[in-house]
């Protein structure tokens, strides 16, 4: 056996296991601290206490002591979150879009309904329209323009007249035919409410059987809208507003029967005035070659007329024909009376729905002449 050159005390001896060269030292009673990778170029190194493999009761073995990340919420959860705020996102969108959209189709709407036929030309006088709940309705032209529409009395030395006309100005403008009122000493006006007025003629056009009048001491009064006569076509459906008979506020309907006829009338108030009294029953027109309703006389006038089956009687003069959105499209000027012929009473013709009236462009292309007080 080898001995010990080393002399005794020189190193601490410790007990071996194994025999000879193969003896080592014993293991540590415990597991030696490990450092902790947590990322590339990093390395921490745990707290004490941490060796002990009995601490795996918290998850963490032996990283207890370390801060610990924040726990991160599923990843599945957040697009569950997500889903609903994009879905409501979008219906807002949505919603606005729709909205503005909706919106401008009822701005073109209203727009588009109120022009009537009136549109792409500029009215001479803007008033009372057809409400946008009553409109294309007879009765909703009716409720609208009735109250623009009046009843006038002329009296002169051949008698008395009546006919009838339209306001067109808050002040008591009003637009009649010529005939109505031609030669007429004393004029009295009635309104659709009863209330009566006296007038006094502005100017007359009697080559286009055109008169305007004024009332004395108006105003506030409901004014009509003239519209636009060539953008009529024959069928159009139309409502007719006057006093026949002296029945104030009598409303006829129909439809536009034909367009440019050539009507020709008296331009004086000798060969036809009134429908009462000295003067004879109804206005003489010729049509065709043709004389109706008496003898127009030697001084005449002839214009370009709208004729409509809408019944028209005696007392119907200088009202107004009227479109579907309540605009004025005409003024009524003669009609034919199947009894006119023998000489009977005009008041057992009634109507064969034969009329004519003066486009309302004519008229417009006339108002500031018959403002201006001239006379022809």
């Amino acid at each position: 056996m080898t001995e010990s050159q080393r002399p005794s005390g020189e190193y601490p001896m410790y007990p071996s296991y194994g025999n000879g060269d193969a003896a080592y030292p014993p293991p540590p009673s415990y597991r030696p601290t490990q450092p902790i990778a947590t990322g590339p170029g990093t390395t921490v190194w745990p707290g004490g206490g941490g060796g002990h493999s009995g601490g795996g009761d918290d998850g963490h073995g032996d990283f207890h002591g370390l801060p610990q990340p924040a726990p991160q919420p599923p990843a599945r959860g957040r697009r569950r979150v997500g889903r609903p705020v994009a879905l409501l996102t979008a219906v807002a969108v949505a919603a606005a879009v729709v909205g503005g959209v909706t919106a401008t189709a009822i701005g073109q709407f209203t727009d588009s309904g109120s022009s009537g036929s009136g549109s792409g030309t500029s009215s001479a006088v803007s008033g009372t329209t057809v409400s946008q709940s009553s409109a294309g309705t007879v009765a909703g032209v009716a409720q609208a323009v009735s109250p623009t529409i009046v009843e006038i009395g002329a009296s002169s030395n051949m008698g008395e007249s009546t006919g009838s006309g339209v306001i067109i100005t808050s002040d008591g403008e009003i637009v009649t035919n010529n005939h109505v009122v031609a030669g007429a000493s004393t004029i009295k006006v009635t309104l659709s409410t009863g209330r009566t007025y006296t007038a006094k003629v502005v100017g007359t056009d009697a080559a286009k059987d055109l008169a305007l009048i004024k009332l004395e001491g108006a105003s506030g009064l409901k004014t009509a809208t003239l519209g636009d006569s060539s953008s009529l076509k024959v069928g159009d459906q139309v409502v007719a507003i006057g006093s026949p008979e002296g029945l104030t506020g009598t409303v006829t309907s129909g439809i536009v029967s034909a367009l440019n006829r050539d009507v020709t009338v008296a331009k004086d108030g000798d060969s036809g005035q009134g429908q009462q009294g000295g003067g004879r029953s109804d206005w003489p027109f010729e049509f065709g070659g043709q004389q109706f309703n008496g003898d127009t006389g030697d001084s005449t006038t002839t214009y370009k007329a709208i004729q409509t089956d809408a019944s028209l009687n005696p007392g119907n003069s200088g009202g107004a024909l009227i479109n579907m959105n309540g605009e004025i499209v005409g003024i009524n000027s003669a009609m034919y009376s199947a009894s006119s012929s023998d000489g009977s009473n005009s008041s057992s013709a009634g109507s064969v729905g034969l009329g004519f009236a003066i486009p309302v462009n004519t008229l417009k292309a006339d108002l500031d002449t018959l403002r201006s007080g001239n006379s022809s």
